[in-house]
Formats: C-alpha cells, structure tokens, sequence
C-alpha cells in the first residue's frame, strides 16, 4: 500500500515537472526539432517498456552464475529481478504514460506549428493525422519492444543493471532496495 502512495506522488511531480519542461521547449523549437523532440519522447517510452517487459520475464540463475563470478552488475541485475514488481510499474506505467501524455502535448504543439507555417484551414484533420501518427508509432513500437525484451531479456537486464551501478557508484543513487529471494511453498496471505 505505502507504495502505490509514493508512486502516485512521484508520478504527481514527475508528470508536472516533464510536461512544463517539454511544453516549453517545443514551443520554442521549429518544426523539424520539434518533431524529432517528440519521436525521442516516444522512444524514451518504448525503451522503458522494454525494460519493464524484461524485468518481468527474467529469471535469476544467470545471474546467480554472474555473481559467483564476481560480475560487479550480477548484485544490481537480482535487485531488478527481486523487484520485478516495482520496477515493471515504474518503467511501463509511470514512464510509459508520462511519455505517452507527453507525445500527446507535443503533437498538439505540432499542429499548431504546422497550421501557422502552411496556413491549413482544417485543424481537425491535422489534427487527426498527427495524433494517429503518434499512436501507431507507440502501439507499433511497444510491440516490437515487448518481442525484443522476450527474446534478449538477460542482455536487457545486464544493460540496465550497468546502468543501476553506474548510478549507484558513480553518484551514490541506489534505486532499488535489497530483497532476498522468496522461499519457495511460501504462502502470502492477501
């Protein structure tokens, strides 16, 4: 319960922190820059939900192997597995829907640059081809991505468990909390 409450603020701030950031900037931006701006921000969406799609289709024995091998990013990969939960949620639905309600602003901002360059007198149909644009890019790229994170899904975790000790080491952000793995024929009671 404690932590659909802090996902829900982080998602609070996070989401008005990224939209007034991006909404200013792409209005300042022409149109090409623009348009590339919002093909990254959907790409920011399709990566995480392939890490997400990772996370939650990983197993722990090749990892096990990595650390008993001394791979330093064998400890953060098992954090990333053992929190296979928090980790799906933030990275498909947190980051996924901020990128997803994003694109949807930057496309708005799109049209509007498109309607005052060109002189359309039909905004609707602008409007329309841009926002379908956008969601078939999405839809298309996150089913591609899952495909993609179910057949790489070790060398998926590796990559973002890098990253996790990267930040970790580097800066000393540890995102993700230490549990031990779960004793099988145990019970948990709902």
């Amino acid at each position: 319960m404690k932590w659909i409450l802090v996902i829900s603020v982080w998602t609070f701030l996070l989401a008005t922190l990224v939209s007034l950031l991006s909404e200013n900037l792409m209005r300042n931006l022409d149109l090409l820059t623009a348009t590339i701006v919002l093909n990254l921000i959907i790409l920011l969406g399709v990566i995480f939900d392939i890490i997400g799609t990772a996370v939650t289709a990983a197993d722990e024995k090749p990892f096990h192997s990595m650390a008993s091998n001394k791979v330093a990013e064998a400890r953060y990969a098992l954090k990333l597995i053992r929190n296979a939960g928090i980790v799906s949620n933030f990275c498909n639905d947190v980051i996924g829907d901020i990128a997803g309600i994003i694109s949807g602003a930057a496309g708005t901002i799109i049209v509007v640059k498109i309607i005052s360059l060109y002189d359309f007198k039909n905004a609707a149909i602008i409007s329309v081809i841009i926002s379908s644009i956008i969601a078939s890019m999405t839809v298309g790229g996150k089913a591609l991505g899952k495909e993609f994170a179910l057949q790489k899904t070790n060398k998926i975790i590796e990559f973002a468990s890098k990253i996790l000790m990267i930040l970790d080491k580097k800066f000393g952000i540890d995102l993700l909390p230490d549990l031990k793995r779960k004793k099988r024929g145990k019970r948990r009671d709902d």
